[in-house]
């Protein structure tokens, strides 16, 4: 009897899953523990093994299509058995195929027709922009490694994507000849969609690109923003021999059209760069008027009777500015901090913490341990012992609960190129500092490299960030959703401090803690301080 496969619940965030791949086809014998396809959950790329037997009688949604948890994927039973009165009992597949049908017709086909034609069709494989860590939502292509016409293999990586992360390579999983790239190198391209086709040689990929709605890859290079763009402000005004004649007919862009009008320039004016003389996005930016710019009248000299009068030089520049393109790591980093300090409501606390014991403990440390241990080192075992004494400040706000996570994982802020990453130093409160020393050196070096993956940085209960060795005296973080709080680390300063009733040098370090008062309240957050202080005033009781 037919049996019907719905899509699993693949992580404890997940709603909806991304077909990646099917590793099965219609007509296959599939046994109990076959890998049958790899779905993109929101937390990684995992294999999807059949619970079931029988033949492969039905797949419904396509590779790169988003699926909601319990929909029906696919059917098996006896070959030649009749299922479609299970798929016409279930609402949600028949949906779906009429989404992706729709989807799948072309904007400017006659309403007649209704014929489409699929990859299958041809014998191609489509391959989409990978969800390549949990916060991605577009991937800017770094560089490709081959180029159209290149024979291709199933394990060949055959682009470098930039996400929000990282730099991370993207496999074929197809094998034949690169039939097609839709973007350049430096374009961006959002989550599922497609980046190339791979089939055999000589197939004509026309039907399937005159399906796509998207636009054209010319026009995409267009809109996709200049790694770097250096414009003469619109506000310093030019004197040019423009022409007045009617440009409605000249071939440009609809978006350097746009582009001309903003800053009156007549596009008969504008030489094009691309096919057949086209006008693009960067023919009008940096378009130059023939004329040159009308110099400025020098100002006039004051003179009054009877007073010196002062002659000042005149001064003659011109307005710049250069802009970046927003890095995708640049742009996660916007979108989360932006929704944790707007959702989350912050408050700070702050302690002075006397740091010579610490300062001399380091040092005896150090003189046998097998790696060189900082005080940072020292912090994230302070704080990860302290977590376990406190397990309301080792929690995270859930919506309609609170967890308690009783492990103790501390992510540590690290400064990159393009931004800021969070490494997670799991299990920390059962490390030694050599340990925690040499695992935090090695995400650093990975971080500079961009070879850090989401399992390095996915699962914090808790986050420090130190910017002490700026000398930055003291400073307050954005918690790092969905952490209950975050610790930021200022500077070791030499200042007067009053000991026994009298005034000694003092070696101090300030922390000041950011809490999400959803789950920590202050007096939570003043005992969870304390703890802190005395562990590191006193740092032997870390040893035991």
């Amino acid at each position: 009897m037919a049996e019907v496969v719905r899509m699993p619940k693949m992580s404890d965030t997940m709603t909806e899953g991304v077909i990646a791949k099917w590793h099965k086809k219609v007509g296959d014998k599939v046994n109990s523990g076959d890998l049958i396809a790899e779905v993109e959950t929101d937390k990684a790329t995992m294999d999807f093994e059949s619970y079931q037997e029988g033949t492969l009688l039905y797949i419904g949604p396509k590779e790169g299509e988003a699926v909601a948890i319990d929909a029906v994927i696919a059917v098996l039973g006896e070959e030649g058995e009749d299922y479609k009165a299970l798929l016409e009992g279930d609402a949600a597949p028949a949906k779906a195929e009429e989404k992706s049908e729709a989807a799948a017709e072309p904007a400017d086909a006659p309403a007649a027709s209704t014929s489409t034609v699929t990859p299958e069709d041809l014998g191609c494989t489509v391959i989409t922009m990978p969800l390549l860590s949990d916060t991605m939502t577009e991937g800017v292509i770094a560089q490709w490694n081959f180029k159209v016409g290149d024979t291709i293999k199933s394990d060949d990586a055959i682009a470098d994507v930039e996400t929000d992360k990282a730099t991370m390579e993207v496999t074929a999983y197809a094998e034949g000849t690169l039939l097609y790239v839709g973007l350049e190198a430096g374009e961006a391209a959002k989550v599922n969609d497609i980046i190339a086709i791979v089939g055999p040689a000589g197939t004509d990929i026309t039907p399937l690109l005159n399906q796509k709605p998207s636009a054209p890859a010319a026009e995409k290079a267009e809109t996709a923003a200049p790694a770097v763009a250096e414009t003469t402000s619109a506000a310093a005004p030019v004197a040019a021999a423009t022409s007045t004649a009617d440009d409605s007919r000249v071939k440009a862009s609809p978006l350097a059209r746009k582009i001309a009008k903003e800053r009156g320039i007549n596009l008969n004016d504008v030489k094009g760069s691309a096919d057949g003389g086209r006008i693009v996005k960067k023919d009008v930016e940096t378009f130059v008027p023939t004329a040159a710019a009308a110099k400025a009248d020098a100002p006039a000299a004051a003179a009054s009777e009877g007073k010196a009068t002062i002659s000042l030089p005149q001064v003659i520049g011109e307005e710049k500015y250069t802009e970046v393109a927003v890095s995708q790591m640049r742009k996660t980093i916007a979108r989360r901090l932006g929704e944790s300090l707007f959702t989350a409501p912050h408050f700070y606390l702050t302690i002075s913490v006397d740091m010579d014991n610490a300062i001399a403990a380091r040092a005896q440390i150090n003189e046998v341990a097998p790696v060189k241990v900082s005080f940072n080192d020292i912090l994230i075992k302070a704080v990860a012992s302290a977590l376990k004494q406190h397990p309301a400040v080792n929690s995270s706000w859930r919506g309609d609960k609170i967890r308690f996570n009783q492990h103790v994982n501390i992510g540590v802020a690290m400064a990159v190129e393009d931004g800021l990453l969070v490494p997670v130093v799991r299990f920390a409160d059962g490390k030694s500092l050599s340990h925690i020393s040499a695992e935090v050196k090695e995400y650093g070096q990975k971080a500079k490299a961009k070879k850090l993956t989401p399992a390095d940085w996915e699962g914090s209960t808790f986050t420090i960030s130190n910017l002490g060795m700026f000398g930055i005296d003291e400073f307050t973080s954005i918690i790092n959703s969905p952490d209950g709080a975050i610790i930021s680390v200022g500077a070791i300063q030499q200042i007067p401090v009053v000991k026994n009733g009298a005034v000694v040098p003092g070696n101090v370090m300030k922390l000041t803690m950011g809490c999400d008062h959803r789950v920590v309240d202050g007096a939570t957050g003043a005992a969870f301080l304390q703890t802190v202080k005395s562990l590191l005033e006193a740092p032997i009781r870390l040893l035991a």
